[in-house]
């Protein structure tokens, strides 16, 4: 190849990153001041600057740039939790390491919207690729801990789906709160959990 077909190749892919950037841009601004319902391919259009055609060329529906925007941000926290785990003396420094870094995350996530109703909630309830990666990584970091012996043996396939819904759900609810206090919401699930894990240990022996 020569050196002006790569240079070229390369800076297409810039455009088309960039591109791609724009219409994410865009689209969080739709869904922040319209609401997702009642946000439209064609609002997310008139935000970019780009020609009908050309947003058709990344994405056919405002549900495909529903998942762009959910996976990139579990993109973005994946490498968070996984750091979490590495540092971990125990399940309860896991447990309040990762989740209070997941609320940190979803405070950041609302000023990177500029949304304080919630909304931000609302496009990630999606299952993408990189979602199902932030639980394989929660279930790797739980099967890490128990086999290190630094908590109890307990059914991952119950553990793993329990964890990520009372965290997901008291996170929801920190946003909707005044003031937002994600210390106290992370201390919250993390007696919640430990104190779970404690009975289904039992039951499980």
């Amino acid at each position: 190849m020569s050196d002006v077909a790569y240079l070229a190749s390369g800076k297409r892919e810039q455009t088309k990153l960039a591109n791609r950037q724009a219409i994410l841009d865009a689209a969080r601004a739709v869904f922040r001041e319209l609401g997702y319902e009642a946000a439209t391919v064609r609002d997310i259009i008139r935000r970019t600057g780009l020609s009908v055609g050309a947003f058709y060329n990344y994405y056919r529906s405002k549900e495909e740039v529903v998942a762009a925007l959910a996976d990139d941000a579990a993109g973005r926290f994946r490498p968070i939790l996984r750091a979490q785990y590495l540092k971990a003396a125990d399940l309860e420094s896991y447990l309040r390491g990762a989740i209070q870094a997941y609320f940190d995350f979803l405070l950041a996530e609302e000023a990177l919207w500029g949304a304080d109703d919630g909304r931000v909630a609302e496009p990630y309830q999606v299952k993408t690729p990189e979602i199902l990666a932030v639980h394989d990584e929660v279930r790797s970091a739980l099967a890490g801990v128990m086999e290190r012996g630094l908590a109890p043996r307990i059914d991952l396939d119950y553990l793993v789906p329990a964890c990520i819904a009372v965290v997901r759900e008291v996170g929801d609810r920190m946003l909707e709160r005044e003031p937002r206090d994600a210390v106290a919401a992370a201390e919250f699930c993390v007696a919640l959990i430990l104190g779970g894990v404690a009975a289904a240990a039992k039951v499980a022996t």
